[in-house]
């Protein structure tokens, strides 16, 4: 039987993802996807706790990683047919990056990284550069530099065209999770004309740049990422499960560093087995790369599993609240003149396992250096009305929130109606 040249993946987004296994490049990412670090993102989500609001949203790190290679090679065949060429070797090493961009996430996404301290992209780079991974072995298998060619085009050092499609403000990052994010809620704000707008795509002053004719494409894809935000990230159930879990996670590194003695030291903080990983982050021990590989959305749920039936009353309400959606309430601060200090007499007040403040800018776009180029040298936000005022909204669309755990609601509403 002859060997198949072509291995083919169906993608809800993409529909076929192909790779041509003639192609070196298309090779390169194929294996990377058997890697175990990358498999790693099969565990976890794309969206964290998001599906509590959109029951839909469970799809992963590692499927969003595939759309970003699809799409940035997408973009790089479309710059390709105008005779634009990469040097030789950085198409591999683009789209190889593109795959791995994401590499270093830890469980449940962004959540993970406030309570660590730990970024993503830092480990991204020491699993792509630390010789006992999988990822790092393929890469050299290709070729004996491509680790750090990876690593230097995640860095935004290398050509700026592939930096750009890698990362900027119309990257393939941006342009996958907006179609991935939208069509896995439901929400239906987030659509906009991929093909079309990629069909626009060129190169001007040796920076990604989209034509004249691909304007209204680009506002498009500008509204649906106000929307997805505005709509769906910043949602206030998906914002209330975040901030318990780094509730949760806070309380827990607490026990952990300073025991509590006494008639409470039978508190239960013991990791479930496969956990030790969860347990080294929250010490502030340096995780190993091996280790890391045991780093998922499954080993912190594990542990909310056993922390539920724990001797901390507030850890065991957290961990409970999240697991049975039993989600700290919220109250809009908007309309208060001091928002955080109004939501902070509450916390002092209930204890700050009870409740937190939470407010965030809805920033869609950002003119300047960083902006989107339109052919001719004109930023987007010049070339656009719509996206001029996009770009001028600054704290207009932040909002402020306090989220109260439900027992504890009435007492925070009555506490804000003394204090006007």
């Amino acid at each position: 039987m002859a060997k198949r040249h072509e291995k083919v993946i169906r993608d809800p987004v993409h529909d076929v993802i192909a790779f041509q296994l003639a192609d070196e490049a298309d090779r390169l990412v194929f294996e990377l996807l058997q890697c175990r670090e990358v498999q790693r993102l099969r565990r976890i989500r794309q969206l964290g706790f998001a599906s509590l609001a959109y029951p839909g949203a469970d799809h992963s790190r590692y499927s969003h990683s595939l759309g970003v290679f699809a799409t940035a090679r997408q973009i790089l065949d479309r710059l390709e047919r105008d005779a634009f060429q990469l040097p030789p070797g950085d198409r591999s090493a683009t789209l190889a990056a593109a795959l791995l961009h994401d590499l270093g996430h830890g469980p449940f996404s962004h959540v993970f990284e406030r309570v660590s301290g730990i970024h993503h992209e830092g480990v991204t780079r020491r699993l792509i550069l630390d010789d006992t991974t999988d990822v790092h072995r393929t890469l050299i298998r290709f070729e004996t530099t491509l680790p750090e060619r990876v690593v230097a085009l995640l860095e935004c050092r290398g050509h700026q065209v592939a930096c750009d499609v890698l990362s900027s403000q119309l990257d393939a990052d941006r342009l996958d999770y907006l179609l991935r994010d939208n069509l896995m809620t439901g929400s239906r704000y987030g659509r906009y004309d991929l093909g079309w707008l990629i069909q626009a795509m060129t190169v001007a002053e040796d920076r990604l740049a989209i034509r004249r004719k691909g304007v209204s494409a680009a506002e498009a894809y500008l509204q649906a990422r106000y929307h997805m935000y505005r709509h769906v990230y910043f949602h206030k159930v998906v914002r209330s499960a975040e901030g318990m879990v780094t509730l949760a996670l806070r309380r827990a590194r607490q026990l952990m560093l300073d025991p509590p003695r006494g008639d409470v030291a039978g508190v239960n903080v013991a990791l479930p087995p496969g956990s030790g990983s969860v347990a080294k982050v929250l010490r502030g021990d340096r995780l190993e790369a091996g280790e890391f590989g045991d780093l998922d959305d499954v080993s912190v749920l594990s542990c909310f599993k056993a922390w539920r039936d724990g001797g901390d009353a507030a850890l065991a309400r957290l961990s409970a609240g999240l697991l049975d959606r039993r989600l700290f309430k919220t109250i809009d601060l908007a309309d208060s003149d001091a928002p955080e200090a109004a939501g902070q007499t509450v916390i002092d007040q209930l204890g700050e396992t009870n409740a937190f403040y939470d407010s965030a800018a809805n920033r869609s776009y950002e003119p300047g250096p960083a902006g989107i180029r339109v052919e001719g040298g004109v930023d987007l936000a010049d070339a656009s009305p719509l996206v001029r005022s996009l770009a001028n909204l600054g704290d207009e669309d932040r909002f402020h929130r306090l989220h109260v755990d439900a027992e504890h609601i009435d007492t925070a509403v009555d506490h804000l109606n003394r204090s006007k």
